[in-house]
């Protein structure tokens, strides 16, 4: 019953936080871009309630399945028992494929294939984005601290590796669904199938994997809803430009983690 108190405790809170920004939201005509390895930004920016029944959904239900899994034999309990019972040899190409969906958008600008957006403008909604992973995802294993199926800690739910995945699935739709829908159709198969393998590896419940989905499809959507607010005030809008920002980005690796830290210079 404690368990169950926190999960929904902590689904409530990420919503409340995550529709905080949500309702500022101005209505926007999209953000002008000059340079030229973009092509013309079209409704992305604008938020609509629609864009939230997906994510809300699987959120939803990766929330019930948490929830209610101890006493009923949902998903939860009927995949994990196969893959414990069966104790398949893991496959940890799961740990490679939750960064490739948001690195095809870079990969195929270099290829000479525009997305919406250049390339600061990109890198900085796919920053936003991690960020909002980042918090919300850590905020809620460390409240929630549901025990994996291997028993190896109590940090499950949601699949970390399934949020950043859908969270690049999502940036990379975003990015090429004008150009064309196959790139988000491709990005989105190679997120499903990390979560397939989180569950596989015994390292996620069903439920972990529904969760992370949704919340890192909302993630780059907030990211791209907020975005032109952020452009305004941080770089003007693109209006001064005599007045220059530096920005750098830096990968790192720990050995254990890896991400992308943001330098800024006014």
């Amino acid at each position: 019953m404690y368990l169950t108190s926190k999960v929904i405790i902590s689904f409530i809170t990420v919503i409340i936080l995550f529709l905080i920004p949500i309702k500022a939201l101005p209505v926007t005509d999209g953000i002008e871009t000059s340079y030229n390895d973009s092509i013309s930004v079209s409704d992305e920016h604008t938020f609509s309630y629609k864009q939230l029944i997906i994510p809300g959904v699987l959120m939803l239900y990766g929330t019930i399945e948490v929830t209610l899994a101890p006493k009923n034999r949902l998903l939860n309990y009927a995949i994990g028992h196969e893959v414990i019972t069966h104790k398949p040899e893991k496959f940890q190409i799961d740990d490679i494929t939750q960064y490739v969906p948001a690195a095809s958008v870079y990969a195929l600008n270099l290829a000479g294939i525009k997305g919406k957006h250049n390339f600061k403008d990109r890198t900085i909604i796919l920053g936003m984005a991690s960020i909002f992973t980042a918090a919300s995802v850590n905020g809620i294993k460390y409240t929630a601290k549901v025990e994996r199926p291997d028993k190896s800690a109590r940090n499950s739910f949601p699949s970390g590796h399934t949020a950043i995945a859908f969270m690049g699935a999502e940036f990379l739709w975003q990015e090429y669904k004008d150009v064309s829908i196959w790139y988000g159709i491709a990005g989105y198969t190679i997120a499903a199938g990390t979560g397939a393998f989180r569950i596989y590896n015994n390292k996620h419940w069903v439920g972990d994997v529904a969760f992370g989905a949704g919340l890192g499809i909302l993630s780059t959507k907030l990211a791209y809803w907020l975005y032109p607010t952020v452009e305004n005030k941080l770089f003007n809008g693109g209006k001064n430009k005599n007045k220059k920002t530096n920005l750098a980005f830096y990968p790192y690796y720990t050995g254990q983690q890896g991400g992308l830290s943001m330098s800024m210079q006014f």
